[in-house]
């Protein structure tokens, strides 16, 4: 088990859902073809691809969903069956190549169970988080707890119908209105849809939006702002309930809604431009602004060197909370300042450091795992939520403030720790959270938490490991987070990015995929740009 520093334009064509679910049913028998000979496939280059210049050919990878399929019994079955998986996988996502066994099967496995909550209604299509009902789920079975993490993973879909459908059943789902369970939970919705476009390009969807998100904001504002500007929530309502600094009845400041609400602004100012409002604009980047000032002067422990939620009686609650790194996640903090001294927690052992990742409470903290198992405690145990939110706002350390609390191998480690910890009875397995020590799954009896869609994965790997950094304009930034000495080589291909198909290689030798030694980036199949170093790359779009 490798722990924490090893320690102990080829868009796929939208189409009906009857003519999808038609073609599927012509190729279902080709896909169980393809699997049964896949050792052939590997071989032949495997089944016609829908372009024939794919660097990785995607029949070398069908073992893996062949055996996924052959694990369990299917439990549940909505818009992709298991025996329509391969054909689905192969029209949607990128393929990934690299040395390490357990990070490519995670990848295709994190990628085979986010299709299982893929839900085609009335309201056109949606995405669940449990496979099996629960109570406090909205109509379809939806919750919006983590619809940002579905919005970041499901954005490297070729297929954009799925989120649009996605994205407007929020918004609009209820008879031209918001869901009436949206504000269950709070959410970095807004932020989620930018930067969805950043990847996608498709202006003509979030300036349709833009009035929407305006609403959503405001309502936001009448429902959860303190009369000094900051944002309350509940513990239970950010998702994560029974944590230490929480209350279910008391209205404290947190540092998950305001940088959430801080990126929400954000975004909306970004898309007021993009429709040409710039008075919304401007109003938007005033609220970020002044929530960015709030956040740092309020909820920023200076003494305990961490962000942190302000109690009702103005105190700032005396545990460090791994919601502390959230703020990073959008960048909100400024840079020089000495807040990046946080994240020298991350790799202590009395910090968030444990075997199995990365702790949802400091371990020093007397009342770290006080509140019990199995009623979806966050102090302390570890939750892939919350490892996504960290490693996207490591990530963003990382590149773009000057620090030395933390390195790319923090990121890595970190990383391959969670790659780790998804297992259960020597299967790939995803659940609701785990205990740090034994990497056992909590709440996953009776098929509860069962390929649980509350957080990211493919995501981390483009944008963090692989290093794609998605913007606005036709520059492709590519910024690898792989430590150097690592690995040889990797690549992710097929990938769709403003229209055009990317491709990213690294081989350090120029052994491994024939195009020389160093990292390259590919569109369409043609170079736009090379370096002999795993380093920041950037290049030009046809």
């Amino acid at each position: 088990m490798r722990d924490w520093f090893m320690m102990n334009n080829v868009t796929a064509t939208t189409r009906s859902p009857a003519a999808q679910t038609a073609a599927w049913a012509c190729r279902r028998w080709l896909a169980r073809i393809a699997l049964a000979w896949a050792a052939v496939a590997v071989c032949l280059g495997a089944r016609a691809s829908a372009n024939d210049e794919m660097v990785l050919p995607p029949g070398k990878f069908a073992h893996h969903i062949q055996r996924f399929n052959a694990m369990e019994d299917e439990n549940v079955t909505n818009f992709v069956s298991n025996a329509q998986s391969w054909a689905w996988l192969q029209d949607n996502i990128p393929f990934f190549d690299c040395p390490d066994h357990e990070v490519e099967e995670i990848y295709y496995f994190r990628w085979w169970s986010f299709r299982k909550h893929l839900k085609q209604t009335k309201n056109g299509f949606v995405l669940t988080e449990f496979l099996a009902p629960v109570g406090h789920a909205g109509i379809h079975y939806t919750i919006s707890c983590a619809v940002g993490h579905h919005l970041a993973e499901g954005r490297w879909l070729r297929e954009p119908r799925y989120l649009d459908d996605y994205t407007r059943f929020w918004l609009r789902g209820n008879n031209g209105k918001p869901q009436p369970h949206f504000h269950k939970y709070s959410n970095w919705f807004a932020a989620a849809v930018y930067d969805r476009f950043l990847v996608v390009a498709d202006r003509r969807l979030v300036t349709e939006l833009l009035n929407d998100l305006v609403a959503d904001y405001r309502a936001w504002e009448q429902e959860r702002r303190l009369p000094d500007g900051l944002f309350w929530q509940y513990d239970v309502r950010d998702g994560m309930e029974e944590s230490i600094s929480g209350s279910e009845t008391r209205q404290q400041a947190r540092p998950t809604i305001n940088s959430y609400q801080f990126a929400n602004a954000r975004a909306i100012a970004a898309i007021a431009r993009l429709a040409d409002r710039r008075k919304v604009a401007a109003e938007f980047d005033q609220k970020a602004a002044g929530l960015k000032q709030l956040t740092q002067s309020a909820l920023w422990d200076a003494p305990a060197g961490f962000f942190k939620v302000r109690l009702e009686s103005g105190e700032p609650s005396d545990a460090r909370e791994a919601i502390g790194f959230i703020p990073w996640m959008f960048s909100l903090p400024d840079a020089g300042k000495g807040c990046e001294a946080a994240w020298a927690q991350l790799a202590e052992p009395a910090g968030f450091r444990a075997p199995f990742g990365i702790t949802t409470a400091e371990r020093r903290h007397p009342q770290f795992r006080s509140r019990g198992v199995g009623t979806c405690e966050w102090d302390g145990a570890v939750w892939p939520f919350a490892t996504s939110q960290t490693l996207v706002a490591l990530a963003n350390v990382l590149r773009d403030y000057p620090q030395s609390a933390v390195t790319t191998r923090d990121y890595f480690d970190a990383f391959l720790t969670y790659v780790c910890s998804q297992r259960a009875n020597g299967k790939p397995y995803v659940g609701e959270y785990l205990d740090e020590v034994t990497g056992d799954w909590i709440n996953g009896k009776n098929g509860r938490s069962r390929y649980y869609n509350h957080s990211t994965f493919a995501d981390l790997l483009i944008t963090g490991v692989v290093g794609l950094r998605p913007r606005a304009d036709d520059v492709v930034e590519v910024h690898p987070l792989l430590p150097p000495g690592t690995w040889d080589w990797f690549c992710l291909d097929g990938l769709q990015y403003h229209g055009r198909r990317l491709t990213l290689i690294w081989d350090e030798h120029g052994s491994r995929y024939g195009r020389g030694a160093g990292l390259r980036v590919l569109v369409n199949g043609k170079e736009i740009a090379h370096t002999r170093e795993l380093e920041r790359l950037t290049g030009k779009l046809p």
